[in-house]
């Protein structure tokens, strides 16, 4: 069995019926955005957030999920793919997991408007129900999201960026809808604060470590997930860069980031690049990180009763790091 499927396994009833209601919550009157939302929902991927919702929910409730846990799953997946609509927008892409876009398909400007629908409706669905502890965390989400986005715009620029700063980043443009689907989860069938807080933080971890090992595999020897040298060519500070730039010597330092800054589009400058920071032990440094992230957020599962569900959330923690793509 795949571990995805084992993942998944605890949770397929629910998941099952997720996606009946998810298709229901995402019908307009408007035949156009009917044919886009159709075309999106059959190109999904796996699924981790709804999955992270019901997996929480369940190991905190001892198994037991309501409508609240539906919806908020709901939610998470309709800005989640709102989000993802509007970044293919921003960077001008093509693909969405190997098939065309919206955006290729139906212009820019049908794209955003399909992703601002998309975000209305996850909040309305929150605010139609009462939802409201419900709406402030998955706001507090998309607040963050916007803010880590453009502050990794701000800092490309300048490749000024230090380690906390890089860390702050990635919180806030990864790990905080990561962090969003566990507090949903939790907020859903137990809104007692202790359990709410301590469930996004084991969120916020594994997002962190999730971008860590998508840093990683820019360095990669095959063609995992995307090209290699992509983050530098498009002037991302990522961890193993920002390790060894951190440690170079002033003139190495100098031919890196000017490397970066008028030579990312080389490909042999680039390669130069891959192979320095391969040499001087960056991604070693950011697997070490990466592995310090994935302990504290197994720890935060220590104190909650054995069950499948928390053996899942453990399962997920290690497929993160684990993943080939």
């Amino acid at each position: 069995m795949k571990t995805v499927e084992q993942i998944k396994a605890p949770i397929h009833g629910e998941m099952e019926l997720f996606e009946e209601k998810f298709s229901q919550f995402m019908t307009s009157k408007v035949a156009l955005l009917n044919r886009i939302t159709h075309f999106i929902v059959n190109r999904k991927g796996k699924q981790m957030r709804p999955m992270f919702v019901f997996l929480t929910a369940k190991m905190i409730s001892d198994g037991v999920v309501n409508e609240r846990t539906y919806r908020g799953a709901a939610v998470i997946e309709l800005i989640h793919t709102a989000t993802l609509v509007h970044d293919d927008v921003v960077d001008d892409s093509n693909q969405r997991r190997g098939f065309f876009s919206v955006n290729a398909l139906w212009k820019n400007k049908i794209a955003v408007l399909v992703g601002d629908f998309l975000l209305s409706k996850g909040l309305l669905l929150s605010i139609d129900n009462g939802d409201f502890d419900l709406l402030k965390i998955i706001s507090v989400a998309v607040r963050e999201m916007s803010e880590g986005e453009l502050l990794q715009i701000e800092k490309a620029r300048s490749l000024d960026i230090t380690e906390s700063i890089y860390y702050e980043i990635i919180r806030q443009k990864t790990a905080t809808l990561i962090a969003a689907c566990c507090s949903l989860g939790a907020c859903a069938v137990a809104p007692d604060t202790a359990h709410v807080e301590r469930m996004r933080r084991f969120g916020e971890l594994i997002g962190m470590a999730f971008q860590i090992k998508d840093d990683l595999f820019d360095y990669g020897d095959s063609a995992i997930g995307k090209p290699t040298g992509i983050d530098i060519k498009e002037q991302k500070m990522t961890l193993p860069l920002i390790h060894v730039l951190n440690k170079a010597a002033k003139k190495d330092r100098r031919w890196l980031i000017n490397s970066i800054k008028n030579h990312n589009k080389d490909k042999k400058r680039v390669a130069q690049v891959i192979a320095y920071v391969k040499e001087h032990n960056g991604l070693e440094y950011a697997i070490n990180k990466m592995n310090v992230f994935k302990i504290e957020a197994l720890a935060i599962l220590e104190p909650y009763k054995d069950s499948e569900y928390k053996n899942s959330l453990e399962l997920m923690v290690n497929y993160v790091i684990d993943r080939k793509k």
